[in-house]
């Protein structure tokens, strides 16, 4: 019974969090020159229902001034907000930020357009709520923006995390983990390059979807795996990784559209925007293989091997049963939104 009990708090914590990602989704700032010192500026942000939205707003330099009045609406979840500005002398080199962000628990991505096609990218927080606008990023600051995206992509996506979580519990020796990870990495690597090009054009919501359909998969194949009947994912999990890794890139893919490539530096932001992806979902698998190894040593001083293998069982079934109730939870959400 405590078991149960156990079982169903924790369900009840996982499936508490799709229903506060309102709090999280990041907000996002669009400032494009369209000519000498104008702008068109977009700015989304969390909203719930139609008329309550996240109370950040953008603080501008001392100068700007509107043209036109500012258009507003409610749309999908969020409050979007466009205006026409001008600034003599234009922004470059101006500070830009977001009232009210420190207050929250969200981000607001930013993206700044010039006219020579430069873009610089920038991510905003409760604990940095304004920037400087640059008038062309240089590599090295690229380079730092998209790794870091990258890992907070990874390490906040937990979609992708279950489903990694999921293959490190299946698969369980370091060595085919490596291997696993590795043809997960090289696969969505394939595909993200391929979808941010504009290679290959495949909807969002059908792949977020899918993402988790695949999450249930391999919670199955844990299941299958622990009951004595290892099918080809438990024998060649490489293979069935490498293909889910081709799928997973497409999730990346879209997360990386919010923001956009400065298309002066394509190459070194997908590049690190990549890496970091990488580094977050080593971090995470060097994690959990360190916390199941010494839960290994505590058990190895109460127990014989047998009994504890036997434990080890039983908790990777009641990790696979809490994994794919939550991916089936994501499954049901996502799709019910194809006819909202």
């Amino acid at each position: 019974m405590n078991r149960f009990r156990l079982f169903l708090a924790i369900m009840a914590v996982l499936l508490a969090q799709p229903a506060s990602s309102d709090e999280l989704r990041p907000g996002y700032l669009q400032i494009r020159e369209t000519g000498p010192g104008a702008y068109n500026l977009l700015f989304k942000v969390p909203a719930r229902g139609e008329d309550l939205r996240l109370a950040v707003y953008v603080k501008l330099p001392v100068g700007t001034q509107d043209v036109g009045l500012p258009r507003a609406s409610f749309s999908d979840g969020a409050y979007v907000e466009r205006r026409s500005i001008r600034r003599e002398g234009g922004l470059t080199g101006q500070a830009v930020s977001i009232e009210g962000l420190s207050a929250t628990s969200t981000d607001v991505l930013v993206r700044v357009e010039s006219l020579a096609g430069a873009t610089q990218t920038e991510r905003l927080s409760p604990t940095k709520t304004a920037f400087l606008v640059q008038a062309v990023p240089g590599p090295g600051e690229v380079a730092a923006t998209y790794l870091r995206l990258g890992v907070e992509h990874i390490l906040f996506g937990f979609d992708h995390l279950l489903f990694v979580l999921a293959l490190v519990i299946l698969v369980r020796d370091w060595r085919r983990v490596a291997v696993t990870v590795t043809a997960f990495t090289i696969a969505h690597s394939i595909t993200l390059a391929a979808a941010t090009l504009g290679f290959v054009n495949v909807p969002g919501p059908p792949v977020e979807a899918t993402i988790a359909l695949s999450i249930m998969l391999v919670s199955v194949e844990i299941l299958n795996a622990r009951r004595g009947k290892p099918s080809l994912t438990a024998r060649l999990p490489w293979l069935v990784a490498f293909g889910y890794g081709l799928l997973h890139g497409f999730g990346f893919a879209g997360a990386l559209a919010e923001v956009g490539l400065p298309q002066h530096a394509i190459p070194i932001a997908l590049l690190f925007f990549n890496l970091g992806v990488e580094i977050g979902q080593l971090a995470f698998v060097a994690s959990v293989l360190t916390a199941g190894g010494l839960f290994r040593t505590a058990m190895a001083r109460r127990l014989e091997l047998a009994p504890i293998q036997r434990t080890v069982d039983r908790l990777d079934v009641f990790a696979a049963y809490a994994i794919g109730t939550v991916a089936a939870f994501w499954l049901i959400e996502r799709t019910s939104a194809f006819f909202v």
